[in-house]
């Protein structure tokens, strides 16, 4: 394995548990496990450096919980307050309820929104009678949304939520490879405001809340470190190598697999196959001696960068009811912040008692200048931002920014050709298998499903050979 994070972590401990007489190594290029999912406690504060949760439509995160020992440790979201709110002329708005992502299942709260004026109401409804587009071809996920929903409706509602989810800018962004299901609404039902209609008619009981779908996120109770310290823990003692950054990949004549380990002098592994589980870009380094043209497709995978700035306060300092679980910003509303997080609402026991934590995310495809800023100046921004559209006075009691420098992979229009043509030539080396979050699916869920993936691949090959190894 090559890569620490939570795909490479998956990946291992699935090779073991498929077979667990595979000789296994991982390789990872800093000095700890875990890759983005860090959490860090301050005087009582619980800090997530970045993803506080995953979503559970998809089984592979809570599967894999249950797999390591931590079913009886997953905290859902609370159930006060299950609603996220927009920025709307400088003020938060409740999403209306119904809403998901960019289809209404409620007309209800979409007429008596003040998100929307009149006349973007009027063209919101206006898309039951819009045609469905045969789709030939892929689209930006700003022109799908405008073309059925409204311009308005683009700009105040959907392109905040997407760009909170993807740190991406939808006018660039791929539908077909990041809300394939409205393309199928459109498709099936000849509207999205019909299909989301007649699903919410087959539904039992409709879910509460409204935009992301909050009430089916999850956490560990002691943050996403326990899944990363899980997952470590079931490793057989010295499979883990830190501090230990590949240099490229050869494959001999034998089939037998050469990784060029960096240092002082350099060293030799010798595998029988590897999975790599790096950012398209670094997996595109190490490959390039290998094949030119896989790795040329992969530089063409783009990452956006952001920060996250943590900030906890006393509650008599907040003026806002935070009577929901956090708040996205539209581009239109010229704000510099992407999205707030309400932590100690969304999970209780992220904060002492009579405190609140936040989480402000900055910077994107957007706003990638932001990300650059230096460190007083980054938490200044946080602080004023927050401080009016929360009503909060005072200096916060805890501050903590921690920087994520291209890190968001960019699912840009042709990326669903453009993975299928990165695949096509990997499979050229069966020994080699590609994971992560640059090919199919960025949430920690399927990141997981990447690595799993990968390794029930790799297990079926590494089984032909004595004395398998992996990496």
């Amino acid at each position: 394995m090559i890569g620490g994070g939570i795909t490479g972590l998956a990946a291992a401990n699935r090779v073991l548990e498929v077979d667990p007489t595979i000789k296994l190594t991982l390789l990872e290029a800093s000095g700890r496990l875990g890759g983005v999912l860090e959490t860090v406690q301050h005087d009582g504060f619980m800090v997530e450096q970045s993803a506080d949760g995953f979503i559970t439509n998809v089984p592979w995160a809570t599967d894999l919980c249950r797999r390591v020992g931590l079913a009886d440790q997953l905290q859902p979201t609370s159930d006060r307050h299950r609603r996220a709110f927009v920025v709307c002329r400088s003020r938060l708005e409740p999403i209306p309820e119904g809403f998901l992502i960019m289809a209404p299942s409620r007309v209800g709260p979409m007429l008596r929104t003040p998100i929307l004026s009149t006349l973007g109401k009027l063209r919101l409804l206006g898309e039951l009678f819009v045609p469905a587009k045969k789709h030939v071809s892929d689209e930006s996920l700003a022109s799908f949304v405008s073309r059925r929903l409204g311009r308005e409706t683009y700009q105040r509602l959907v392109q905040p939520l997407v760009g909170g989810i993807y740190t991406a800018d939808p006018e660039q962004l791929s539908v077909q490879a990041t809300m394939p299901r409205f393309l199928e609404m459109e498709c099936t039902h000849g509207s999205l405001i019909r299909a989301a209609w007649r699903q919410a008619r087959t539904r039992d009981k409709t879910p509460t809340g409204t935009g992301a779908r909050y009430s089916m996120f999850m956490a560990p109770r002691g943050g996403m470190t326990s899944l990363i310290d899980a997952l470590a823990a079931r490793l057989p003692d010295g499979s883990v190598l830190l501090n230990t950054a590949v240099d490229n990949l050869v494959q001999e004549p034998s089939g037998e697999w050469s990784l060029h380990l960096a240092g002082n002098p350099p060293e030799r592994l010798a595998v029988d196959a590897v999975i790599v589980a790096t950012p398209a870009r670094q997996t595109a380094q190490l490959l390039a001696g290998l094949d030119g043209e896989l790795a040329d497709h992969l530089r063409q995978i783009r990452y956006a960068s952001c920060a996250v700035v943590t900030l906890g306060y006393r509650r008599e300092q907040i003026g806002h009811a935070l009577d929901g679980f956090g708040f996205v910003t539209p581009l239109i509303e010229q704000r510099q912040i992407l999205s707030g997080s309400f932590s100690s609402v969304k999970y209780p026991g992220r904060a002492p008692a009579g405190c609140e934590l936040l989480r402000i995310f900055m910077g994107g495809a957007c706003q990638p200048e932001l990300v650059d800023l230096p460190d007083d100046q980054l938490m200044e921004i946080a602080i004023k931002e927050i401080a009016a559209l929360l009503s909060v006075t005072g200096n916060p009691i805890l501050q903590n920014i921690r920087r994520w420098p291209s890190t968001m992979p960019q699912y840009h229009v042709g990326h669903v050709q453009l993975v299928n043509k990165i695949r096509t030539l990997a499979q050229r080396f069966p020994g080699l298998k590609l994971a992560g979050n640059a090919y199919a699916g960025v949430g920690i869920p399927h990141c997981i499903h990447s690595g799993e993936q990968a390794a029930e691949e790799i297990v079926t090959i590494v089984r032909e050979k004595p004395g398998c190894t992996t990496s």
